[in-house]
């Protein structure tokens, strides 16, 4: 399974982008897709997670400010970030959990908002 992911730039603060991440392979089924981030010196976070029913989490940072979103039939997952600020910056990836448990991640983009 591959995962390409795009979308990542940079942006003012209040601005919005908007990350896909498309997986690719022998894929039988996917349990969940998810946003992780990680910014310099500090620990990888969970950002936003769908599971396979539509269910989603989110990280209380983002809430009310990003929304994930998933195409089945293309299995891909986008993260719509909405009034973005400073803190945001990161390096965003993609992890998707197929039947089984394995999880996969692409490789990172980097999201830096800043005036």
């Amino acid at each position: 399974v591959q995962l390409q992911a795009s979308g990542g730039g940079l942006v003012q603060p209040g601005g919005s982008l908007r990350l896909s991440c498309a997986a690719s392979g022998t894929i039988i089924s996917i349990n969940a897709m998810g946003w992780y981030r990680q910014a310099p010196g500090k620990q990888r976070e969970l950002v936003a997670r769908i599971i396979s029913g539509g269910s989603t989490n989110y990280a209380d940072s983002v809430k009310g400010r990003f929304t994930i979103s998933r195409d089945n039939g293309k299995n891909t997952v986008y993260l719509q970030m909405n009034n973005l600020k400073p803190e945001d910056t990161a390096v965003y990836s993609c992890t998707v959990v197929v039947r089984g448990g394995t999880a996969y991640w692409g490789k990172g983009t980097l999201v830096t908002v800043s005036s």
